[in-house]
């Protein structure tokens, strides 16, 4: 149980599995006069702050909108500057993911990243390995809709290998072979976070998203605290799942 820092409320239902599409970070830089890229180092510093509260909160999986699939359209130097803060963040930042016990993941379609972005990610996976605390997930070159492709794809391919029979296919036989399987058993949202004032999925863990709870901050992703952070959890634990039940 936990003590929140300002109104005294406790937290003591705390979600397994905490998605966050982290928006906002050139809007928050053009408000302040500022060029978009300081917006995404800045939206790196909440990133620090929210995980590093996330993993003392006791939250199993923090899952992190990167980069999606559809974020190569933007401007070519936005792009590559996207492909570096992963290298900068891993540099900075291993060191106190590992004070805190916090172990790295990524999902997403590693083909198409550079190779030193592709690297830097491996690498901090690798150096967290052995963590047993919380997972820090990043969803980077993620798309929810190609997702669900591949692992019909997946499916399809056994049921004609005969490694399984046609009734076989279940909701857990094609969840299995999404990329979240590699969080499992935590691979089901229970709370997602948009900043931003926006209020859509944008093609996250559309599948994963099926019963969470949806929490949407007007805040832009650069202003974002642990205590903003808390906030979210405390609203989480006023609601009521039912999962289609009465």
């Amino acid at each position: 149980m936990v003590d929140h820092p300002h109104n005294k409320k406790t937290i003591d239902l705390v979600p397994d599995h905490v998605a966050v599409i982290m928006d906002g970070n050139g809007r928050w830089a053009q408000k302040l006069g500022k060029e978009r890229k300081e917006g995404h180092q800045e939206g790196m510093e909440a990133i620090r702050r929210v995980t590093v509260r996330a993993s003392q909160r006791g939250v199993k999986v923090l899952t992190l909108y990167a980069f999606s699939t559809e974020n190569w359209k933007r401007p070519p130097q936005e792009v590559k500057f996207l492909m570096q803060l992963p290298v900068t963040f891993f540099d900075r930042f291993v060191p106190e993911l590992q004070e805190n016990n916090v172990k790295v993941n990524m999902i997403g379609f590693r083909k198409n990243v550079p190779g030193p972005t592709r690297k830097s990610i491996e690498k901090a996976i690798d150096q967290t390995k052995d963590n047993t605390g919380m997972i820090l997930n990043f969803a980077f070159n993620y798309g929810g809709r190609a997702e669900i492709i591949e692992a019909t794809k997946s499916v399809i391919d056994k049921v004609l290998s005969g490694e399984l029979n046609k009734k076989e296919v279940t909701e857990e036989t094609l969840q299995a072979e999404l990329l979240t399987n590699s969080i499992a058993p935590y691979d089901n949202v229970d709370l997602l976070i948009r900043s931003s004032g926006e209020q859509r999925l944008s093609n996250f863990l559309l599948w994963q998203n099926a019963y969470s709870e949806f929490y949407f901050s007007k805040l832009y992703w650069p202003d974002f605290t642990g205590d903003i952070f808390d906030e979210a959890l405390l609203d989480y634990q006023s609601r009521s799942r039912r999962y289609g039940a009465i």
